[in-house]
């Protein structure tokens, strides 16, 4: 699996600072804590720049005077001294901790939400492991900077500088000696942060590559040890840890370079310092006191200025992880912000009510129909305006993927069709003819390249999602399950569904019967992707999920495929019920699914080829004839049809 790339160029090309930057929106609500655990850390550093003035006056005064009860008490000064530091670094978490969580917790919120509301071709495009690295490994990676690396890169810069004023001020030669090396560690810091965000960057992207294969392969278990390929995965694993390990070690290297080089460097001005400290010592131009405090001093500041290499990757890697995370936000969700389109009051006869009550116009219009589905002349008599207007109407909608290769033909290639109201239309095309596809455009999984959609005469794209998804529901031809109850599972369709109703959509699907076997019965845990059921017990739950709201249009994509003889007999029975108080799409390639609608439309070349009664089309259309009954001589099989 390839890792999703983005084209904005590589990590050496971006600020660290306006990446990270980014997070303020997020940060605003804990600023004041934060900025409290940044004064309280300040504070606790400057305890250490305190102790060398305590030594200096103990070398100076009671060690010089000899007086051991002198000695006393500067010990005990630098012991409350070090106890205060110590009591207010575990302040400092106490007052972090909490906020920043927070922070974290918004920040995957704000992540999940939007990706709940991308559209089907953005989950299409971005490997599932990619969007769980950044939802998991990169948020925790930004905690642990807002926690501990911003606050330590802004004290320790903070105690750094305070340091060396103090040094300035006790000895301005010698604290121009350990000066020195700040240009070339300057220079250095610049030239292996580019390197160190690469390096960052490519492992971050390939922790995502090797969480989508370990996804795949637990999902795909069944797949991998009925087919033997379990040796193969282990080695598609292995080659993408050899590839992680190999940019670990890299940027270990790389590391490990810089730390070296902040801590020689300083070492080798202070043991400069050092030299000439005691020559200024003999020469009784320095007191040994102060000889004490200045080098106490140039030590404590030791750890500040070598943890900055540490603290300066640490921040690096959080910038990308900054980036990686609003490469997934920055995607726009379609619609969002803007006006509806402008689209007339709905005709009174055709306005769809709440979930589950359909449409005034649907009982009127039902009786229109002729008697009989699937009959010659079934359909054909319907009235009035709502008949001409409402229903479900596609016009002229043309479809293409947006990564499809430039030049090449779209799925759908102006598709005309009109599903009147309370009609069931069956969708039937060979295989990859865009049917599947087809439903998608009705409840906007997918947008249409061009052309309208229409729901009793409203366009699609002027309504808000919610209002559309309440008024459609689908049943896919491959039925997910989720990690809950199978009422659960069912009452997503309809979360506000009551016990009755519950009972009434597995009796529809079929699914009451065995729901009623388990153990806990509705109540029951089916696990990751409801694999503890078989096929066919899904796609009825999936069924069930689709009418159990009594939606006003119901669009079902071959949702009795996995059934058993038997078992389709029984739900197409109950069905029926079902569709005559809705407008139906079902996308169906038997015909006994085909027999459940009042008229039959073919999906050939991206286009709708013919619209009929299934009879009509038996006797009239040879490409309908061939898909309902087998090839015809000299024509391919449905399964040979070109996508």
């Amino acid at each position: 699996m390839t890792a999703h790339r983005e084209p904005s160029g590589s990590a050496a090309h971006r600020s660290t600072v306006r990446s990270l930057l980014r997070l303020a929106p997020f940060v605003r609500p804990a600023r004041g804590r934060l900025l409290m655990g940044m004064a309280v850390a300040l504070v606790a550093s400057s305890m250490s720049l305190v102790v060398p003035l305590a030594l200096k006056q103990i070398v100076d005064g009671p060690i010089a005077a000899r007086d051991p009860s002198g000695v006393w008490l500067g010990g005990l000064a630098i012991l409350v001294l070090g106890l205060l530091e110590a009591g207010l670094i575990g302040l400092r978490r106490l007052l972090l901790a909490q906020p920043l969580a927070e922070v974290e917790a918004a920040m995957r919120s704000a992540l999940y939400r939007h990706l709940q509301r991308l559209p089907v071709s953005f989950h299409d495009r971005w490997p599932s492991g990619q969007l769980l690295s950044r939802a998991t490994t990169d948020l925790m990676l930004l905690r642990i900077f807002l926690a501990f690396v911003l606050t330590f890169l802004t004290v320790n810069g903070l105690t750094i500088c305070i340091g060396f004023v103090i040094l300035l001020l006790q000895q301005w030669t010698l604290g121009l000696v350990l000066l020195a090396p700040v240009v070339p560690l300057v220079v250095l810091c610049h030239y292996f942060e580019e390197r160190y965000s690469l390096a960052a960057r490519t492992a971050q992207d390939q922790v995502g590559d090797l969480t989508t294969v370990v996804e795949e392969s637990v999902l795909g278990i069944r797949v991998t040890k009925g087919f033997g390929r379990h040796r193969a995965q282990e080695r598609a694993f292995a080659a993408l840890s050899a590839r992680l390990r190999t940019t670990e070690l890299h940027k270990a290297g790389l590391l490990g370079a810089l730390w070296a080089l902040i801590m020689i460097l300083p070492e080798l001005a202070i043991g400069a310092a050092l030299v000439l400290g005691v020559r200024q010592v003999a020469d009784g131009a320095l007191t040994a006191g102060a000889l004490v405090a200045f080098l106490s001093t140039a030590l404590a500041l030791r750890w500040p200025v070598e943890s900055m290499g540490f603290l300066l990757a640490v921040a690096n890697e959080s910038a990308t992880a900054t980036e990686r995370y609003f490469e997934v936000l920055d995607v726009p969700v379609p619609g969002a912000g803007a006006e509806p389109r402008a689209a007339g009051p709905v005709p009174d006869t055709a306005a769809p009510g709440p979930r589950g009550t359909p449409g005034a116009a649907i009982p009127a219009v039902r009786t229109a129909v002729d008697g009989g589905r699937g009959r010659p002349g079934a359909g054909a008599t319907l009235v009035g305006r709502a008949a001409a207007d409402g229903g479900l109407r596609l016009e002229r909608v043309v479809f293409r993927y947006p990564d499809a290769p430039p030049g090449s033909p779209p799925v759908l290639d102006g598709v005309d069709l009109h599903v009147r109201p309370g009609e069931t239309m069956a969708l039937v095309g060979a295989t990859g003819s865009g049917k599947t596809t087809l439903t998608a455009l009705v409840p906007r999984l997918h947008e249409a390249t061009s052309g309208r959609i229409t729901l009793d005469g409203r366009d699609i794209t002027a309504m808000p999602r919610e209002r559309l998804r309440e008024l459609v529901s689908m049943a896919f031809e491959e039925p997910t399950l989720f990690s809950a109850s199978a009422g659960e599972n069912v009452l997503m369709g309809a979360a506000d569904a009551q016990e009755a109703e519950l009972e009434r959509a597995l009796a529809v699907a079929r699914a009451d019967g065995f729901v009623a076997a388990l153990p806990q019965g509705h109540r029951t845990q089916v696990g990751e992707q409801g694999l503890s059921l078989s096929g066919g017990q899904r796609q009825r739950l999936a069924l069930a999920r689709a009418v159990i709201g009594s939606p006003r249009f119901l669009v079902l994509d071959d949702p009795l495929s996995a059934l058993d003889v038997h078992t389709e007999a029984l739900v197409e029975r109950a069905l029926r019920e079902v569709l005559a108080t809705t407008t139906a799409l079902v996308v169906a390639h038997r015909p006994s699914t085909v027999l459940l609608a009042d008229r039959v439309a073919l999906l050939s070349g991206g286009r709708i080829a013919a619209v009929g009664t299934h009879h009509q089309l038996l006797r009239t259309n040879e490409e309908y004839a061939a898909l309902m009954t087998g090839p015809l001589p000299g024509r391919p099989a449905e399964g040979d049809a070109p996508r």
